[in-house]
């Protein structure tokens, strides 16, 4: 019951339309039909055959075209949605995503956050869809390509009737004993066809290899697709922002504690009017400073295999490296470029504890603002504690002091001030331009005098990292050797038959009528034989 034998003999799965051998037409409703669909050779292809079972269910669902269609334009819209606001990856590291997205853009950001557009290309419902277009150009090809391959390979040269007077390309001529068919044959072999000759019956084929460029697309397509998934999997792709200050060393990210990298010198050279080309002078009068290079200077390290876990990295220099715009710091498939950077970025502040009645000082203690300690012993019994730090200080809606983020961009402290007449402190509150003291300001007999504030220039480098390039790189290659192949070449097949005292000929191709039929009449020129009619044109003309 699984399978349907043809008058021919040849046994051809259930769902079968044309007999894969003879081409016999095996399904009622195409008997009623003037033209068969050569789309897939009639063949009997899984989603049309079998519906029962909940794999068949998902094997059809993901097998059809329209399926694909939409899960291609889904991914499309969400792809365009992710870029109506910058990716959390380019938005200002001083500021939490869900805040920033708010206070830019609104309710929109908002919703956009919360929908998860501002981390898109790496959110779980995104990976769905991607994965699920793989599997339906999976599907779908095997689906189509399988049938189709066996068809073709089982094709006989001997064509039933029914099959040949189905053709778009058909005719017949009668009285045609005196037909040399040698001559045929050495014509259409001169014009490149493959010739089979069985029972005196030939079957003229070329270009069947484009049958196949749609199915080559999609394996251009699924490898490509891969590349892009890859991209996820650890290791295979960074892209990451690195931000580090003159004189700093930190971990490079994505490198897995492997690789450091320290600020040596921070470069910025502009455009001097009176230096420079005088082809700029206008410009610059206009715009006045104008950044000609910036650049870091940096060393690159690399952590000892020696080294313990918990232990202080022991670094090996590897190279010195002056990295510029477009001039990227290149090693073991990580490259290093410079994008942005920062002036004058408060770094360390310093402050003296100093007695209010006569100004007394009794030590200075100097602040790291990006790893304060919490203790500061000035000696002789005089101590500072960082009760509380606030990198960005601002009142927050119910006044309360608090932090924009922890870049210290107005840095603000809570000191308690102990000292032998006062054993258990004094708290004093210092920011930039503000001293408060408890009790109202009369009670502290200290105060945190300040004392200058040091600057540090900071760098912003991307680092990079692709091993998924060649792919993406080789997904493309292959879609486009498919899309070659389909475009530019075209499946042509002609049978020609002797039956009594009449030859028939038919023909097929999937694109170029017009130059199938240009092959037929080079062919059977002079030989007596009437040019087959285009069925669909006779039919509109009449």
């Amino acid at each position: 019951m699984n399978e349907v034998k043809c008058e021919c003999g040849h046994v051809n799965p259930i769902g079968t339309v044309l007999c894969e051998a003879c081409g016999r037409v095996l399904d009622e409703e195409t008997k009623e039909q003037k033209l068969v669909d050569m789309r897939y050779e009639g063949t009997a292809r899984r989603s049309q055959t079998y519906n029962k079972t909940i794999i068949d269910k998902i094997w059809n669902f993901f097998s059809s075209v329209k399926v694909g269609v939409w899960l291609i334009v889904l991914t499309l819209v969400a792809s365009g949605i992710g870029t109506i606001f910058p990716q959390e990856m380019y938005i200002p590291p001083t500021v939490p995503a869900e805040l920033h997205y708010e206070e830019e853009y609104g309710w929109a950001g908002k919703l956009y956050y919360e929908l998860g557009f501002h981390n898109l290309y790496s959110s779980w419902w995104y990976l769905i869809l991607v994965a699920s277009i793989g599997i339906s150009l999976v599907i779908c090809s095997l689906d189509r390509v399988i049938p189709l391959y066996r068809a073709l390979k089982t094709q006989r040269v001997d064509r039933h009737e029914g099959f040949l007077k189905r053709q778009r390309v058909f005719g017949i001529t009668e009285d045609a004993d005196n037909v040399d068919f040698e001559t045929l044959k050495t014509r259409l072999q001169e014009r490149r066809f493959n010739v089979r000759e069985e029972n005196g019956a030939l079957l003229a084929e070329k270009g069947r290899f484009s049958r196949w460029g749609p199915y080559v697309n999609h394996i251009g397509l699924i490898i490509f697709l891969l590349g892009a998934m890859l991209r996820f999997v650890p290791g295979m792709y960074v892209d990451k922002i690195l931000w580090i200050r003159e004189g700093e060393t930190k971990e490079i990210p994505g490198t897995e504690g492997q690789y450091y990298l320290k600020s040596d010198k921070f470069h910025l050279d502009v455009y001097d009017k009176e230096k420079d080309d005088k082809v700029f002078e206008a410009a610059l009068e206009k715009k006045g400073s104008v950044v000609k290079n910036f650049q870091t200077d940096v060393t690159l390290y690399e952590r000892s295999q020696e080294t313990l876990p918990g232990e202080d990295a022991d670094l090996i220099k590897i190279k010195d490296h002056e990295i510029r715009v477009n001039q990227p710091l290149k090693h073991d498939s990580y490259a290093l470029y410079q994008v942005d950077y920062k002036l004058n970025e408060f770094n360390k502040m310093s402050f003296k504890l100093t007695r209010k009645s006569d100004g007394k000082e009794y030590g200075d203690l100097t602040i790291d603002l990006y790893n304060p300690k919490e203790r500061y012993d000035l000696g002789n019994g005089y101590i500072v504690e960082l009760k509380k730090y606030l990198p960005d200080f601002e009142f927050d809606e119910n006044g309360v002091p608090s932090t924009k983020s922890r870049i210290p961009n107005n840095p603000a402290f809570v000191f308690n001030m102990i000292t032998p007449d006062k054993p258990k402190g004094e708290i004093s509150f210092a920011a930039i331009g503000q001293n408060v003291e408890a009790g109202g300001g009369e009670a502290n007999i200290y105060k945190m005098k300040f004392n200058g504030i040091e600057y540090k220039n900071v760098s912003a480098l991307t680092v990079r990292k692709d091993e998924t390039l060649w792919f993406l790189g080789l997904g493309g290659a292959i879609f486009m050797i498919g899309v070659i192949q389909g475009a530019y070449w075209n499946h042509r097949r002609i049978w020609i038959q002797r039956r009594g005292q009449q030859v028939w000929i038919a023909a097929h191709t999937n694109k170029n009528w017009y130059g199938l039929k240009k092959d037929i009449s080079t062919t059977i020129k002079d030989l007596g034989l009437s040019e087959p009619i285009d069925q669909v044109q006779e039919e509109k003309s009449t």
